[in-house]
């Protein structure tokens, strides 16, 4: 009977302890990865992102779309305005809840 407690308290300490463990590797590792430094293709990946940020905003829509890509999209929009109603499709919506 004893014995059995013992067992069952060993059991439930193992588990706690090893999700303890399991939390504070998975920290650690985050933390780790903060301080490194990127890998060559992550900084790469991050870099073009950035560059395409500010092309966009220096262009003020997509970049490098030409006049087929404005056609076709504001066609586009056309149509769901037609199905949809009246108002800018390029805005989000504002909501007033009463």
């Amino acid at each position: 009977m004893i014995l059995q407690q013992i067992l069952r308290l060993s059991s439930l300490f193992r588990a706690a302890v090893s999700v303890h463990v399991r939390r504070n590797i998975g920290l650690s590792a985050i933390v780790f990865n903060k301080t490194k430094e990127l890998d060559p293709v992550q900084k790469l990946f991050l870099d073009k992102i950035r560059e395409y940020n500010t092309k966009s905003k220096q262009a003020g829509g997509p970049v490098d779309a030409g006049p087929e890509f404005q056609k076709d999209m504001n066609e586009s929009l056309a149509r769901l305005q037609r199905a949809y109603g009246e108002g800018d499709l390029t805005k989000f919506p504002e909501f007033k809840f009463e």
